[in-house]
């Protein structure tokens, strides 16, 4: 453990040096990539120098143990328990930090929510996520953009596409992706009858535009349409909505929200991007899951993820079996203790077994 660890210093040591060199200062896009990368190493460094100063103060009170001085021993004897306690502390917090991290952590975020199962229901219940999901991101200091939003006259929606922006973003948002059931009764329904409905939520990373090559001439087929809107409204006389059809995938883009032609296809490139990220991954992952299926099977799996009981204001995530009889707070953005659950099991899974450091 020692050894990795040191390796991370010298390496943080060799990123600061190149940060100092006036040629790369004046490579923006290097200095950027340099400068990321040492904010990300140096949480790890700082807990490595506090690790190895545990480490220091345990040997020099196992020293003064084999004096032979009384008080000194005494002292040691008092001071060795919380040194060492530190020690696994740090221990446990390095192992957190040294494990396996989603390259993707760091990204922005393509938020897509689309009404399921259920009519109208399901599109009021559409908009109350996407509310929930603002208010969270407000919460965090990040910021909403709407990029396509399908309203419905009773005030649902059937599809909302947003991109959310700031630091961590997808580490957190990353787990809503799945069926989002709900269970209540509707506004419009006479008998006090419950029912279920069902809205789908996908997650993507932001692309940056060098991870995914297009070639507008050849790969893209863009046309112009004419925006739906109220009567009178200039959005009704000018050819300002975009369609992009991605031609290799098929993968088609609909942005219609501004009123100005280039913005919408700036908007509809955007989740174009994150689409074509998050096939790329995918194709990946499903090579991987193959062969684990191979060696576990397929097992039971459950297509929603959690559901929101609004008789019993109950919200249950069915992945950590958490039940929090909280729903307003829940839809108001607090999704905090949920998503906590889901980011403990996701360290855990991916520390494995705990690493035993070197004495």
């Amino acid at each position: 453990m020692l050894d990795k660890l040191k390796g991370i210093e010298e390496r943080f040591g060799e990123v600061e040096r190149q940060l100092g060199d006036p040629s790369v200062f004046g490579n923006s896009r290097e200095y950027a990539r340099l400068a990321k990368e040492r904010a990300q190493l140096q949480e790890v460094v700082d807990r490595i120098r506090d690790y190895r100063r545990a480490l220091d103060e345990i040997a020099q009170y196992k020293a003064v143990l084999e004096g032979h001085d009384p008080e000194l021993r005494e002292l040691a004897k008092e001071e060795l328990p919380a040194l060492r306690q530190r020690q696994t502390d740090l221990e446990a917090e390095l192992r957190r930090l040294l494990a396996p991290r989603d390259p993707n952590d760091e990204r922005n975020v393509i938020l897509e929510i689309r009404a399921g199962t259920g009519g109208e229901e399901a599109s009021l219940f559409a908009n109350d996520l996407f509310r929930m999901y603002t208010r969270y991101a407000e919460n965090h200091g990040w910021k909403v953009e709407p990029l396509s939003l399908s309203t419905t006259g009773l005030g649902g929606l059937k599809e909302a596409i947003a991109s959310i922006n700031g630091r961590g973003a997808y580490s957190r948002l990353k787990f809503e992706g799945g069926v989002h059931r709900v269970q209540r009764v509707p506004a419009t329904e006479a008998s006090g009858r419950i029912h279920t409905s069902a809205v789908t939520v996908a997650v993507l990373p932001e692309a940056d535009e060098v991870e995914v090559n297009i070639n507008e001439e050849k790969d893209l087929r863009i046309d112009v349409m004419r925006a739906s809107g109220p009567g009178g409204q200039s959005v009704n006389t000018t050819d300002s909505a975009v369609r992009i059809t991605h031609i290799p995938t098929g993968m088609v883009i609909v942005c219609r929200d501004e009123k100005s032609q280039h913005k919408n296809k700036a908007r509809a490139l955007k989740v174009l991007r994150a689409r074509l990220l998050e096939r790329a991954h995918e194709e990946q992952d499903a090579k991987i899951a193959e062969s684990r299926r191979s060696m576990v099977g397929s097992g039971d799996r459950s297509e929603r993820i959690r559901t929101y009981n609004f008789p019993q204001s109950r919200v249950t995530d069915h992945r950590v079996n958490l039940t929090l009889h909280q729903l307003e707070r829940v839809l108001d953005g607090g999704l905090d203790p949920i998503i906590d659950a889901l980011a403990t099991r996701e360290q855990a899974q991916a520390l494995g077994a705990p690493v035993q450091a070197e004495n």
